[in-house]
């Protein structure tokens, strides 16, 4: 399931706390002259959120928190004395403002159980609740000086922000309860640098990851919503030695939030007005492979397989017994040393052989990678890392960069969907398998395909004979005709084999959900662009025969387009043209070649991806709702004439009946209100846009130390009549206001 909010999709998982009923008033705030006491809530001005005190099932204990109002059961989001708990039997503790204008939570005897401990220049300060949910204490002037979010326990709300400072040496992460009924602190959620990562902890041992931050998502977490409206946001500031994750929320319509559970689960909560209640759509780890290092170093794991955990190619077991038990953490080590490492001073270098990289896909990368920043490219990247020998692994992803590996490879996951290319570097005569054995399976298939393919020339002969010769893509060409889908071109497999050379990682573009795509010449010295189908992408041969004859009917000048497929064995794959000047946020989001689009090309830009859109909504053949609108998605071509790409395959089309099977209906829904809908597109349409006039990303700005995203900071100055400094330096002069 892709994870998708109406405010975030949010790593959390969330416990019941049945809450003490409470026989108060609500107040709306805290001074010194007016505490809150225990028959007293504070209640945020919209009535969303509530503070005060509680008990939790069964226990003699009694804590100050908040939850969400009017809600049942009651959810605490946030414990102000979690470790240093009131007795239930005192009835006298309340929460007030001191001399020193700090907030302190005292008991019967007066006794200071939790407080603010903050610097406050005004001993007259008033604390209340916001309807985000942050509880602040702020001073005569208004200024806020303490607040509830820069205190997380072990829930995280919209807006409000983890990460750390390395200047200062402090960390807000979320920290779990020990138990359903003791908040005190056990499991915590953190990340560390460069690229920032996700964890969840167990005392100082790593339990889940979630791989690094590529700007829009962390790639360990193949499911996670990377469109603009997801209001996911990681700030760094390198000046300042900060980095903050956050997901951003511009209003209080939904409710929803993201914890860490006792058992260090992480699950996103929102709640659910059809049922009155809340649902969990994700968690994680959501089965034994994503707990961290449960296959061991060089090992892989996937959940599908039976056992999950296998060796790399060119690695076995380390103990072959354990393994066998399904104990699988010890890992697995090489079966040949690399030939880089061995000695060969006494053998001619004509006769060693040099070590080979195993390439594998889709994967999960793995920790403890090493970020090599001034490498911009995947052949860098490869050279890199095959001239020296210490490099045990490298991938480059498109997003990131460049990322090696000295180190044992640990927490390495195979995904079924995304994921990225890793090469693992091996010696190059490594199968496995020994010198005689070798010999033995090299003689039998010798002689098996020898008589195999007597045999098969023997009854290919007798069928063509029988009914002439039909090979399963000349029978594709005669009903694909039929379907006005003639002017595509059948591939063979080996064709595009040549023509990308064998899908090298040099020529890869990138990759997307359903596989990479490559960029290829053609014998005739044309060029194109071949998406290879991942066999685990979910498309089976209906839904992949429906694609090609649907995307026959799409014929725009905006949209990318189309020129032939290859069907070949368990191959499926689709060939587009290639566009010389790639996305169009290879150029908005460089610092260094955003200058080259002036206004009147960006104008031009606009211009052509609503006339795209227009086309796909109205006036095509099929009605295409586009599920993935972004500037990476818009290609450009060598006149920097934008296409559409990305909105065919599984983007399916709503109301579109399947043109080879009149019998099943096609369809995808998308989540905005319950549905993908034209909506949805017109907002990424109009997020898009922004960017394309700022020159800057919606989901990776912290404007002026008060916005979280570009959507915000543009409304503020759309309030205020400044709308023309949204304009970005680089077009000032050419853009009139």
């Amino acid at each position: 399931m892709r994870l998708m909010t109406p405010w975030c999709s949010f790593l959390v998982f969330f416990f019941l706390l049945p809450v003490r009923d409470i026989a108060s008033g609500a107040v709306h705030n805290i001074t010194p002259s007016e505490p809150l006491c225990q028959n007293q809530t504070l209640v945020s001005s919209g009535q969303i959120f509530e503070l005060g005190f509680f008990t939790s099932n069964g226990s003699e204990n009694q804590y100050v928190g908040r939850w969400y109002k009017n809600l049942t059961p009651s959810r605490i989001v946030w414990v102000a004395n979690r470790d240093s708990p009131l007795a239930s039997a005192d009835q006298s503790a309340k929460l007030t403002i001191g001399s020193d204008g700090n907030l302190k939570l005292v008991d019967g005897q007066q006794n200071i159980v939790w407080s603010t401990n903050v610097s406050v220049k005004s001993n007259y300060t008033a604390a209340m609740l916001s309807d985000g949910g942050n509880f602040v204490l702020k001073d005569k002037n208004s200024t806020e000086v303490w607040a509830s979010f820069d205190d997380p326990t072990d829930t995280i709300l919209p807006n409000m922000k983890i990460g750390l400072n390395t200047r200062t040496g402090e960390r807000r992460v979320l920290v779990s309860w020990k138990n359903d009924n003791d908040p005190s602190k056990f499991h915590h959620w953190d990340y560390s640098e460069t690229p920032p990562q996700l964890f969840t902890w167990n005392g100082r041992s790593s339990y889940w990851r979630g791989g690094p931050w590529d700007k829009s998502t962390f790639i360990g977490i193949p499911d996670m919503d990377s469109s603009y409206y997801s209001g996911y946001t990681l700030q760094q500031d390198p000046q300042q030695g900060t980095t903050y994750f956050s997901c951003a929320s511009d209003n209080n319509s939904y409710l929803a939030y993201a914890s860490i559970s006792p058992g260090g689960i992480l699950a996103i909560m929102i709640w659910d007005y059809g049922s009155n209640s809340w649902s969990k759509p994700w968690a994680s780890p959501s089965n034994s492979c994503g707990v961290y290092g449960t296959c061991g170093p060089f090992g892989v794991c996937n959940s599908i397989n039976s056992p999950i955990c296998r060796c790399i190619k060119g690695f076995m077991p380390r103990s072959k017994e354990e393994w066998n038990r399904g104990n699988w953490t010890r890992g697995c080590i090489r079966e040949a040393e690399l030939s880089c490492q061995k000695n060969t001073s006494r053998t001619p270098s004509t006769q060693v052989k040099k070590d080979v990289f195993v390439h594998m896909n889709q994967m999960k990368v793995p920790d403890s990678a090493e970020y090599l920043s001034d490498i911009n490219d995947v052949g860098g990247c490869q050279s890199q890392c095959m001239n020296n020998c210490s490099c045990l692994a490298y991938s480059y992803v498109h997003t990131i960069g460049c990322l090696v590996w000295a180190k044992d490879l640990i927490d390495f996951q195979e995904f079924s969907t995304a994921g990225q290319d890793v090469y693992i570097r091996v010696a190059h005569d490594n199968t496995g398998m020994s010198t005689v054995a070798k010999l033995i399976i090299s003689i039998s298939t010798i002689l098996g395909l020898m008589f195999e393919g007597t045999a098969i020339f023997s009854l290919w002969k007798w069928r063509a004979s029988k009914r002439g010769e039909m090979s399963p893509g000349n029978a594709w060409k005669d009903q694909l005709k039929q379907d006005e889908a003639s002017e595509f071109t059948l591939f063979s497999f080996s064709s595009l084999l040549l023509a990308t050379n064998n899908f090298d990682a040099t020529n890869k573009l990138g990759q997307g959900g359903f596989g990479p795509v490559y960029k290829g010449m053609l014998n005739d010295g044309k060029e194109i662009a071949v998406k290879r189908l991942s066999s685990s992408s979910g498309q089976g041969m209906e839904e992949f025969k429906n694609e090609i004859v649907l995307i026959s009917k799409l014929q725009h000048r905006n949209l990318v387009r189309l020129k032939g497929f290859c069907i070949e064995g368990e191959e499926k794959i689709l060939v587009y043209e290639y566009l010389s000047n790639k996305s169009l946020d290879s150029f908005l989001f460089d610092s260094k070649r955003k200058a080259e689009l002036n206004w009147d090309t960006r104008f031009r830009i606009i211009q052509g991806i609503a006339s795209g859109l227009l086309y796909l909504h109205r006036n095509s053949y099929v009605r295409v709702i586009h599920r993935d609108l972004k500037a990476s998605n818009i290609l450009l071509d060598e006149k920097m004439n934008p296409k559409i790409s990305d909105f065919g395959l599984a983007r399916i089309f709503e109301g579109t009946q399947a043109l080879l099977n009149t019998h099943k209906v096609v369809g995808t829904l998308i989540r905005h209100g319950g549905i993908f809908s034209e909506k949805s597109v017109v907002y990424s349409f109009g997020v898009l846009l922004l960017e394309i006039i700022t020159g800057e990303k919606n989901t990776s700005l912290y404007y002026h130390g008060q916005h979280f995203n570009l959507l915000s900071y543009a409304w503020q100055l759309w309030s205020e009549d400044r709308g023309p400094n949204l304009r970005d330096e680089d077009i000032v002069n050419t853009c009139p206001p």
